[in-house]
């Protein structure tokens, strides 16, 4: 039930949460993962598990669509971008462009899909002798019709470089939009973010017990903000009662107070100014006509946006292998590392 206030409404945010302005929609994963196999999957039998619809486990952990290791084996995306933040755990990623990553701990990985790209998701379970814990949030962002016919391009945000404030208890990961003084870094160049007239801000607040932080206010009149709370406990946000697993819509040109309780709390803050444009989405095509979702089909089913060229459908590295981004056209990261 909505409940409205001078400053803004609690609302219902569904499962996957709701998107607001350019954003379409977030998904929060948590999993308690086992400990891990010699072949990077769960340490426990799983022939009973339905893969591909294994979402939601009562045990506390899902395989997704992985059938040895958790994850998402390679599938398409067209006509918008994914932002994936990584609090635990790690992903191996590969895709259709030759390029592939290991990130995690508080790593963010940006992808432009553009044109089309194919990508696989996995979550290698690295630790045989304890326990896994597994944690990330998966945004999607729509682009605008001028770009989604772009080259796809995909970012490593690593945590060693992501600006982030801490005050009195509070702690602000600045993904994208600039925080008081703090600048975030760059997104990919086509992204809807990159426009300064977009006024796209992701910041994720942790809060500890009874901490607060009063967030600044939104740039532009006509930019769209949602908070989504979530943790032990739900918050207070300017002395209004928000329960985990709710969101708060503030009205434009607030700059709302977030208050814990007596358990730690995480607010994740989108915002951003519409597109303004016809949004025509099916799996994982976001266009702006029907027309275009049915090109989207069929030029996947035709390319398979560029081939796979991985043996696996669902590749991971070996179990040592260090956080590192490789890209399409060969060049080499790691954190703190210049790109080579």
């Amino acid at each position: 039930m909505s409940v409205s206030t001078s400053t803004g409404s609690v609302i219902e945010i569904g499962h996957p949460w709701r998107g607001v302005g350019p954003f379409l929609f977030a998904v929060h994963h948590l999993d308690a993962y086992p400990r891990g196999n010699a072949d990077l999957g769960p340490a426990q039998d799983i022939s009973d598990r339905p893969i591909g619809q294994d979402f939601g486990n009562p045990s506390g952990w899902s395989m997704y669509h992985g059938e040895q290791v958790p994850g998402f084996p390679a599938h398409p995306h067209r006509g918008f971008e994914t932002i994936t933040l990584v609090r635990r755990g790690v992903v191996d990623h590969a895709d259709s462009t030759g390029a592939t990553a290991r990130f995690g701990g508080g790593d963010v990985q940006w992808v432009t899909a553009g044109h089309g790209v194919s990508h696989s998701e996995m979550f290698p379970l690295l630790e045989q002798d304890v326990d896994n814990p597994f944690e990330l949030y998966q945004i999607w962002l729509n682009l605008p019709a001028r770009s989604k016919g772009v080259d796809p391009e995909f970012r490593m945000l690593w945590h060693e470089d992501i600006p982030v404030i801490e005050r009195d208890g509070a702690r602000v990961t600045v993904v994208s939009g600039a925080y008081e003084d703090l600048a975030p870094l760059d997104p990919p160049v086509a992204s809807w973010a990159a426009d300064p007239a977009s006024d796209v801000a992701v910041w994720l607040v942790d809060l500890e017990p009874g901490a607060s932080i009063t967030l600044p206010a939104t740039r532009r009149g006509e930019t769209q903000r949602l908070l989504y709370v979530h943790g032990e406990d739900g918050v207070h946000i300017d002395g209004t009662s928000v329960a985990s697993g709710a969101g708060w819509a503030p009205v434009a040109g607030a700059a709302p107070t977030v208050t814990a309780g007596d358990q730690p709390s995480v607010v994740l803050v989108l915002q951003g100014v519409d597109l303004g444009e016809p949004v025509a989405a099916h799996g994982p095509f976001v266009m702006n006509t029907q027309a275009e979702i049915v090109q989207a089909f069929e030029d996947y089913q035709r390319t398979e946006f560029g081939g796979w060229g991985w043996d696996s459908r669902s590749p991971v590295h070996p179990r040592d292998t260090p956080r590192f981004a490789t890209y399409g056209d060969g060049r080499t990261e790691c954190p703190g590392d210049q790109a080579s």
